[in-house]
């Protein structure tokens, strides 16, 4: 389980990352997709219905690959996040990150003492592989994970600037839905007034040498995104594939037979 962390390593060396949702809950599809060969899965327990308990399954089914395992969790709470990376996450997503303040707090939450305040259990949970041959984890948790902090709302973006800078922020993540809504744009995610707040958030991240992360939207493609710059997209969900799959079949289907 404990191993040092393939997405942080892409992400330092450079290397573009290419990820997808984990929508359905199920283990039997994150451990399809990990063999497919994602570069990372991404739980999305902000706004998926499971718990902490059923993660731990979809840990289980991407352990063994060469998949990395993240997971947006609902808010920057500590209590979440602590628990979060007790069962054995290798990078976190933490939304609505608005602030300076907030991002310190999200990275401390992140380390144990004296570098932050996440509560000791090293010695018994998954993370560590309940204390049988993780001996440095205390020591190099905090460098192996990946924090990824999302821009969403124009306050954010007013102090991206020093968003960035915090130390332990690996990659700033634009939520361009929720971006757009908090300038009266819901939805419209080429807007002048949104794409202004976009690029201010590219050009700051890359300005202060961390990673940039975003959403395939608007029309524009994962290639598309990463030629803009983007360092890890988000192209696609569980969900919307085999949606879209199923879709295009039985669109062929009756188009052929017409019933």
């Amino acid at each position: 389980m404990y191993r040092p962390n393939p997405l942080k390593e892409r992400l330092k060396s450079g290397r573009k990352s290419f990820g997808c949702w984990l929508s359905l809950g199920s283990p039997m599809a994150a451990e399809m997709l990990a063999q497919v060969g994602y570069d990372f899965l991404l739980i999305d327990n902000e706004h998926g219905p499971w718990g902490l308990s059923e993660c731990v399954g979809l840990l289980q089914a991407m352990s063994g690959t060469s998949t990395a395992s993240v997971m947006r969790v609902p808010w920057n709470d500590p209590v979440y996040l602590k628990r979060a990376l007790d069962i054995g996450v290798e990078g976190v997503m933490i939304p609505a990150i608005n602030t300076e303040e907030q991002a310190i707090q999200a990275v401390r939450a992140c380390r144990y003492p004296p570098l932050g305040f996440r509560g000791s259990a090293y010695q018994v949970v998954r993370a560590a592989n309940y204390g049988v041959g993780a001996p440095d984890y205390l020591q190099t948790a905090h460098d192996n994970l990946v924090i990824i902090a999302q821009i969403e709302s124009k306050q954010a973006v007013d102090n991206v600037e020093a968003i960035a800078a915090v130390d332990g922020i690996d990659v700033l993540l634009i939520g361009p839905n929720d971006l757009s809504g908090t300038v009266g744009r819901m939805g419209e995610l080429k807007h002048p007034d949104v794409m202004a707040l976009v690029e201010r958030t590219e050009r700051a991240t890359k300005e202060a040498g961390k990673r940039l992360g975003g959403i395939a939207y608007g029309g524009w493609t994962a290639a598309d995104m990463f030629e803009r710059g983007y360092d890890l997209i988000l192209a696609n969900t569980d969900m919307t594939l085999m949606r879209e799959g199923a879709r295009a079949e039985v669109k062929a289907h009756r188009e052929r037979f017409g019933t």
